[in-house]
């Protein structure tokens, strides 16, 4: 008895002493108990720009800012809107009030806070399992988020009473539901916990600020152009904290001391004052389509030095920020050795790559529809680069190289179209004269300086992703980046490119890189036959394609031969699998199951029970829709989650590659698709930071489940394959499943691992 009331006396006076009522619950605390629920059950639709209602809820800061009515993505809008970057563009919940966001966390007057009654609404219209959604829930982007504001609940709940949050989707559980209720009942309360850079990380941040400050014009020249290239860069740096990453901003105090952000629209723009170049840690959940990430460390601070530092070459005066060299990076930036410049990008050229295909601003349609579904990537060797190696070719080349895009006034879009269109032009005629003058090109061409050498992209309609290595068999289109178009692309689609921008900024960006595309597929030409190079460039331009070759593209070399011995009856093809054979040390990523080598097509390092199953699903991969109709069923992206006998799971990615008569225009595209020459690509791992659909098999049903999908040949059929396997929104253990492709990620790759967006998983 006297232990019984000894132990209940410390209960009072621990309970007393941590600000509690005897036998009450425990305070919530934001970071332990309401960000983990969040970035479980909202944060793959509430992320980035394409957040609905740019409510963005991966970190305090986010949750606390609101939301707002405005969109970011309105390619129509005749004046650009002010840019409501998260941690850049205000700081504080009533800053972001005096920019049109309103709380979703504070309660209005009798009535629970906007999330409360949203959370409330979907709590209590729960989903059948594992059901088809019903259609009158739009989802998508084509989806017209009403984003109500407190007093417009009422209305929005009777207009859409199956449309609570989470939206479409399997809910929050009890327990999780009476959290989130309970802490916004308290008043919504958030805590602040910064992320801080570790010693390891402070010591090489020191350096690397120190490195892009130092004074002087030649060293301000360089500073700027790594700034510019870096700006959109996840940095993680060797020795440093699992999941730090950090960002390049400019800043009004040195280093030192707390940043003080300049946040201008563009990182080219005019910064206003006197400024530096600081590294600030990225904050709040890591998301996959933000994050493009780029190595640091002392052998990497060591690289730049020898590149930027080592030659007899000095800036003797500075460039400014204003359109004429935001257009022109090379006349910009000419005092630096381009040799340089070009190596700097070939040496992490997969970053360069995503930051412009896959790209962090959320919903890429703008820059994906005017490239194909799959092609390679290749790089021109800087000593047979031109623009490298002939000063002279590179006077008369800067002046042609300028992007459209700065000058947004809406009537002018056509005459500054057709004035960049004419002085691109007049670059590629003066470009393939100059090429005609050299040997012709041959294997040492292509740079194969690291695995970053050859890349393989693969669109998913309004995104698109980036891997190291030759994935999939030979692809229709190629193309070959020189110095000149690798720069342009970067600066058109990532540093000039404004997602805030209006319709004449947006369709001069458009426009133009349907002019880089074809600028890079006339560069992989060249290495074709002569005879052979018309036919090739017709095949890639069919019907209306022909028409837009002759209002706006340059003839191309057909005269000049090439230094490659390849078949003459189907060179492009001999190409890709000789480049295949002779890049096995580069390709980083051999691919037995659509490139079967005799009778084997799976992988030898995995189990058997894994290999007989790769064995199996290759037979999706080999055809085309005309004889595998379930293609015409299959979204962009699936993802195939298979357990072997052992309990071990492995993921791979079932991209449907959509053909197209060609991809030239702005509009239209839908009546361009060839849906009969559709392909399927299988690939381990996640290839995608949108997963369209999953299913989750056992290695003993693949056999079922292809043999199901090559008889699949009605939509009726495809549904009974989706309701054996499939994982649909509303199934129980969907978050499960959904969040193990990021978990798998981690395991694989843990740097590149974050949460995946869930705004595209269609309703099958």
């Amino acid at each position: 008895m006297h232990r019984l009331l000894a132990s209940l006396a410390l209960l009072l006076v621990s309970s007393l002493a941590l600000g509690q009522t005897p036998l009450s619950r425990p305070a919530i605390a934001y970071a332990r108990d309401i960000q983990p629920i969040f970035t479980e059950k909202c944060v793959a639709c509430h992320a980035c720009n394409d957040a609905a209602c740019q409510l963005n809820l991966g970190s305090a800061e986010g949750a606390a800012r609101g939301a707002s009515k405005v969109p970011v993505y309105k390619g129509d809008r005749s004046v650009a809107e002010a840019p409501t970057r998260l941690f850049l563009d205000a700081s504080g919940p009533d800053a972001w009030r005096h920019k049109g966001f309103y709380s979703v966390l504070d309660n209005q007057a009798s009535q629970a806070s906007l999330m409360a009654r949203m959370l409330e609404l979907g709590h209590r219209t729960p989903l059948q399992p594992n059901a088809k959604l019903p259609e009158e829930i739009v989802l998508g982007l084509n989806r017209d988020n009403l984003c109500p504001l407190p007093g417009e609940f009422d209305a929005y709940a009777g207009a859409h009473p199956k449309e609570g949050m989470p939206l479409a989707v399997t809910g929050l559980t009890d327990g999780q539901y009476q959290t989130l209720q309970r802490w916004l009942a308290a008043g919504a309360p958030v805590e602040y916990h910064p992320i801080q850079p570790s010693a390891t990380e402070a010591r090489q941040i020191a350096d690397w600020e120190a490195l892009l400050n130092r004074p002087g014009s030649t060293e301000a020249l360089v500073g700027r152009w790594l700034y510019e290239h870096l700006f959109l860069a996840h940095i993680h740096f060797t020795g440093g904290e699992p999941g730090h990453f950090f960002q390049w901003v400019r800043s009004r105090t040195p280093s030192g001391k707390p940043v003080d952000l300049i946040a201008t629209r563009r990182p080219n723009d005019e910064p206003g004052s006197d400024f530096y170049y600081r590294l600030m840690p990225v904050q709040g959940v890591i998301v996959h389509k933000t994050h493009i990430t780029y190595p640091m460390g002392p052998n990497k601070l060591k690289r730049v030095k020898q590149l930027f530092y080592s030659g007899d070459w000095h800036a003797t005066s500075l460039p400014g920020y204003g359109p004429r060299h935001r257009a022109n990076p090379f006349e910009t930036f000419e005092a630096i050795p381009a040799v340089a410049r070009y190596q700097f990008m070939l040496d992490n050229a997969e970053y360069f790559v995503r930051t412009f295909i896959r790209g962090p601003v959320c919903r890429g349609q703008i820059a994906t529809d005017v490239i194909r579904d799959n092609f390679w990537a290749l790089f021109q060797e800087p000593a047979h680069d031109r623009y490298i190696t002939d000063a002279n070719y590179r006077g008369e080349a800067t002046p042609l190289l300028a992007m459209p895009g700065q000058i947004d006034n809406v009537g002018s879009i056509l005459s500054l179209w057709h004035a960049y269109r004419d002085k691109r032009n007049e670059y590629e005629k003066l470009r393939r004269e100059a090429y005609a003058e050299l040997s012709p090109p041959s294997w040492s061409t292509l740079w194969a300086g690291n695995d970053n050498a050859l890349l393989t992209i693969f669109r998913h309609f309004d995104s698109a992703s980036v891997s190291k290595g030759l994935v999939g068999d030979v692809p229709l289109t190629m193309w070959l980046f020189d110095y000149p178009l690798f720069e342009r692309t970067y600066y058109q689609l990532a540093v000039n490119f404004d997602v805030f921008g209006n319709v004449a900024h947006q369709a001069q960006t458009r426009l133009y890189f349907d002019l880089i595309r074809n600028g890079a597929e006339v560069n992989f030409l060249r290495l074709m036959p002569a005879d052979r190079r018309g036919r090739i460039l017709s095949d890639w331009y069919q019907n209306s394609g022909k028409i837009k070759m002759w209002l706006d593209y340059e003839k191309i070399d057909t005269d000049t031969p090439t230094g490659l011995n390849l078949d003459e009856h189907n060179p492009k093809r001999d190409f890709g699998l000789k480049l295949i054979a002779r890049s096995a040390s580069l390709n980083a990523r051999p691919d037995p199951i659509n490139r079967c080598q005799g009778a084997y097509c799976s992988r030898p390092n995995v189990s058997e029970d894994l290999r007989n199953a790769e064995q199996t699903l290759s037979r999706l991969v080999s055809r085309p829709a005309a004889g595998l109709k379930v293609i015409e069923q299959l979204p962009e992206a699936t993802l195939l989650r298979i357990q072997d006998s052992s309990g071990k799971r492995e993921v791979y990615s079932l991209l449907r590659n959509r053909a197209h008569s060609n991809v030239a225009f702005m509009l239209g595209e839908a009546y361009r698709y060839q849906p009969g020459l559709d392909t399927l690509t299988m690939y381990p791992g996640v290839m995608s930071s949108y997963p369209n659909f999953m299913f989750n098999l056992s290695t003993d049903d693949v056999p079922e489940f292809v043999e199901d999908m090559e008889l699949a040949k009605t939509s009726e059929q495809f549904e009974r394959i989706v309701q054996r396997w499939g994982i649909r929104r509303s199934h129980p253990q969907f978050w499960q499943y959904f969040h193990d492709l990021s978990t798998y990620i981690k395991e694989t790759d843990p740097v590149e691992s974050g949460v995946l967006d869930m705004n595209r998983y269609e309703n099958l």
